[in-house]
């Protein structure tokens, strides 16, 4: 059954499964990465998203390879640019990887437009379909985070800034439509009406942010904005961090190369939100992973498909 498409904007079709790639160049080798990439490309899937500072866990050693693995996939199996759609982020403020361009430390024009060069460089293309800002300048509870301290709040580069240097980009050639991730209502409301005020400023077109059945927060207020703004949720960790699929709830703690077991205290997010130590979250898991059981369905059948089903609702 072909992988169905939609509009993410005007002139973008993409897949409705979109491969992450995240885990390219640390936890998958280069030939497992190209095994993933062939197998997705061949099932369907066009869409491709990245990030400068994938891998993750994240180290010096291996930041950006993630980029370089795709693009090096593109040019061997010389997949014409126009078949498919690769969507990467800039990272935001960060006082641990000060392997990139120093923090980052802050998401002004200069670190987009260096961001933006560098992941061309290191994918080996003209242009990049989507750019996204990984999590915001300023500050706002994310990651496994739920509620927001403004005490935590800090000086940051205003929205303005990060839209025109954006518009440059796009302007350049570089780009062709931007999206947002790890966002808040009200961020997502404050770059519409800024691109709204200034004529010539891009308009947000996707929020990816985490959603999955056991992460709903999309939509407790971010789903209200984006259904009225015409704005299209990218959905990351669908099945949480691989929690969904079962293989955690083994006896012997799952397979000793999953993600959590191969890095366990490296997760944070995963080892916050979806915390198996929280009798309700394993409730939750084991309950839903019971129903896929019981109507013959593989768990991760039954996880993509609610959400499907959830935001098409």
């Amino acid at each position: 059954m072909p992988v169905p498409l939609f509009n993410l904007a005007p002139n973008l079709t993409v897949s409705r499964l979109c491969l992450g790639t995240m885990t390219f160049g640390e936890q998958n080798s280069l030939p497992q990465s190209f095994g993933l990439l062939d197998e997705a490309f061949n099932g369907g899937i066009n869409f491709f998203d990245s990030a400068e500072m994938y891998p993750v866990p994240q180290r010096a050693e291996t930041q950006g390879r993630s980029e370089e693995y795709l693009g090096r996939w593109i040019k061997l199996r010389k997949i014409p640019r126009d078949r498919i759609v690769l969507a990467t982020k800039v990272a935001g403020p960060s006082g641990q990887m000060t392997w990139i361009r120093g923090g980052p430390k802050c998401l002004d024009c200069r670190n987009i437009t260096n961001a933006i060069d560098s992941s061309l460089k290191r994918m080996q293309v003209d242009y990049i379909d989507l750019y996204q800002i990984h999590w915001p300048d300023r500050y706002v509870p994310m990651f496994g985070e739920t509620e927001y301290d403004p005490t935590r709040q800090f000086c940051s580069v205003g929205i303005e800034e990060q839209l025109d240097a954006l518009s440059r980009a796009v302007a350049a050639g570089k780009i062709r439509y931007i999206g947002v991730s790890n966002e808040t209502p009200y961020g997502v409301m404050k770059f519409i009406q800024v691109a709204d005020r200034i004529a010539h400023y891009p308009k947000i077109v996707s929020v990816q942010n985490s959603y999955n059945l056991l992460c709903r927060t999309f939509d407790a207020g971010i789903a209200e904005c984006c259904h009225h703004e015409g704005i299209s949720l990218l959905a990351y960790s669908p099945l949480a961090m691989g929690i969904l699929s079962g293989k955690y709830f083994a006896a012997d703690g799952g397979p000793a190369d999953a993600r959590l077991n191969v890095f366990k205290g490296r997760y944070s997010e995963g080892e916050s939100r979806y915390n198996l130590s929280n009798n309700i979250i394993k409730a939750a898991a084991l309950e839903y992973h019971a129903i896929a059981i019981k109507y013959s369905l593989h768990p991760v059948s039954l996880a993509i498909g609610m959400i499907s089903l959830s935001l098409n609702a």
